[in-house]
């Protein structure tokens, strides 16, 4: 099992990976510095996926697409954000500018 990485600190380093990038990043919600999970938004050319931080069955770090396979309309991740921070109010939401939906930070999709 790999070690975890506190919240926040995961966040500054995917605002700066993405600010290296040149996309821009921003904190939309804060969420528990130390244990918070993380949503991230990435709003592309044909509309947004939301990621949900997971782990997967070795218990490493993964993203889960959780607004589904394909882009959705604003409506839609923010429908699915407000779900899941009343879930769990510790979440930190997070949005980058992804014109390919790809992420600026590197992580296994599942």
């Amino acid at each position: 099992m790999e070690a975890r990485v506190k919240a926040g600190i995961w966040v500054s380093m995917a605002l700066r990976l993405a600010d290296i990038g040149g996309r821009s990043g921003a904190v939309l919600r804060k969420g528990d510095p130390d244990s918070g999970g993380i949503l991230c938004v990435l709003r592309g050319r044909e509309g947004l996926v939301v990621l949900s931080q997971v782990r997967d069955a070795e218990g490493r770090q993964a993203w889960l697409r959780g607004t589904g396979p394909v882009p959705v309309e604003d409506s839609v991740a923010d429908a699915y954000v407000e779900r899941q921070v009343k879930r769990d109010p510790d979440l930190w939401v997070v949005e980058f500018d992804a014109p390919d939906l790809v992420p600026p930070f590197e992580g296994k999709l599942i």
